[in-house]
Formats: structure tokens, sequence, C-alpha cells
């Protein structure tokens, strides 16, 4: 009588136990698979933005050097000192300025765009579809396609040449994004909600602030980030509409450093460093609440 062979995948516990192993095996070779790719693929985004900051921190004469070299030879950390300095542009002025118009303009399409977007989430009206439509139809404009019609506006209303209308440029192109991505927020949350809060006494406007607001925060930051961004790296509009050089952002300013036949690359990688910064501050400290904000809606 010969000897019955009895295989691994006959022993149920044994067979199991294999498959689990194989699993394991799998995904652990797939999770560094995806943070080598992941990897590479933020060396590729990165290299850009480190050989600027090494630019900034070398002499002009380095920069232009042939071959070039990417770690200075001789560091200039005074680079960033002496920038401030230059009579030509006076950057402290457009910094501040590149602030207060980012701000103010963010603030004034929080405003307008929170309760538009709640309005047209939650009522049905004459139009609705058109004026969606034409909000959307805004976003497709650039400043530079009507800068002509702004600069004779802004001349009758005095207001030419000032922060007040780069503020009111930069809500205006910007609103219809957060019109649309927070009207889209907003028709996510459930009307049961706000009955229940009407039913409790709340008046509408006391739903939108109490009760619908935190729903859709991640919303907000989602528009907030996108609009301080845009109104940051403005040039266009700025360019023309501000004549003074203190009044001038940091992305106009930068050009000044920019010559037709001379360039001093140490103070424009070391400008452009300074600019990012902020933004990066910013990505850094909302970065979740933006990762939720764009990714609300994806699941079921």
């Amino acid at each position: 009588m010969e000897p019955q062979v009895v295989s691994v995948a006959d022993i149920p516990d044994v067979a199991g136990a294999v498959d689990s192993g194989r699993v394991v095996a799998f995904k652990r070779r797939r999770r560094w698979e995806l943070t080598a790719v992941g990897v590479v693929i933020a060396v590729i985004f990165l290299v850009p933005f480190i050989v600027m900051v090494l630019g900034s921190l070398k002499s002009r004469a380095e920069i232009l050097r042939i071959p070039p070299t990417y770690v200075p030879e001789t560091w200039h950390p005074d680079n960033y000192a002496t920038m401030w300095n230059t009579p030509e542009t006076p950057l402290p002025f457009n910094l501040v300025s590149t602030v207060i118009i980012s701000l103010c303009a963010t603030t004034l399409v929080l405003i307008v765009a929170i309760p538009a977007a709640y309005y047209t989430a939650r009522r049905q009206f004459p139009g609705k579809a058109v004026f969606l439509g034409l909000v959307l139809v805004t976003q497709m404009l650039q400043p530079t396609v009507l800068v002509t019609g702004l600069i004779r506006e802004f001349f009758e209303l005095g207001i030419n040449d000032t922060w007040l209308a780069m503020i009111l440029v930069n809500a205006a192109f910007n609103l219809s994004f957060a019109v649309w991505i927070l009207h889209s927020f907003f028709s996510s949350i459930p009307v049961e909600i706000e009955e229940a809060a009407a039913l409790d006494g709340l008046n509408r406007w006391q739903i939108l602030t109490r009760v619908s607001l935190p729903l859709v925060w991640p919303g907000v930051v989602t528009a907030t980030i996108f609009t301080v961004v845009a109104c940051w790296n403005e040039f266009a509009a700025s360019l023309v509409v501000l004549t003074t050089p203190q009044n001038q952002p940091l992305s106009v300013a930068l050009t000044k450093f920019v010559g037709q036949y001379d360039t001093a690359w140490q103070y424009v990688f070391a400008i452009s460093t300074v600019g990012i910064i902020p933004v990066v501050i910013l990505f850094a400290f909302i970065e979740k609440r933006l990762v939720a904000g764009l990714t609300a809606g994806s699941v079921k």
C-alpha cells in the first residue's frame, strides 16, 4: 500500500497562513515601491527650488560661470540683506503691498462668496443655471483682457494706482472659483440638518454661521488658499494698474532686476525665495484641511 501524500494546501490552517504571508509580503513590497516612486517625484519637483535657493547664495559671476556649479564655492548670504537696499526697487514696501492686497482681496472674496454660494445651494430661483454659468464664464477671462476698461473705470472712481484697485481686481477674478466650490459644499449638506436647527429657533443667518459653515470648513479653507496664492502671484494687472514703485507687489518688483543687457540673478533668486516662503508656511499649516477639501465627496 503506497503512502498517501498530503499537500500543504490540504491543511486549512497552513494554507491560510501561507496566503496571509504572501499578502503581507505583497503589501510590504507595494508600500516600498510607492514610497520610492513618491521620493523620485518629490525630488523632480524640488530640484528647481533647491537650485533657486542655492543660486540666491552665489555671486552673479558664479551663477553665470560655464560650466555651472550647483553648490556655491563662496557663500553669499549677504544677498538677502543687500537686496532690500536697492534704491530703484523699494522691496520692503513691495512685500507689504503684496501682503495687504492678498489678505484684503481674500477676505472680500470670502465675505461675498459664502452667502452667495449658500443662497444658490439652498434656493431655487428663475435663471439659477444661467447665473451659475455666468459666474463660471468670468473664470475664463483674464485681467489683461479687460485692463483697458478697468483702468478707465478706476480713473473715473479716482482709485487708479492704489491698493484698493488691485484688491477689487483680484477679488473679482477669484470670486467665481470660490462661489463654485462653496456651492458644491453647501449642496452636499442635508437639508434636514438645517430644518432641525430652524425648529430649535435659529434664524437663517444663525443656521449659516453656526450649523452650515462649520460643516463646509474644508471648502472654505480650499477657497482661501487658492485665492491667496492667486492674489500673491498676480502680475499682469498689477503691472498696468500700479505705476508707483512703492505700491507694486513683489511679482512686479522682481522684474526690475531683469534688464535687457544685464540681470542680477542673485537678487532674482533671493527675492523669489522670500516670495514663496509665506505660501509654503500657509500650506504647511492648513495642508490637512486642504486635502480634506479637495477630496471631499470622492468617497460615498
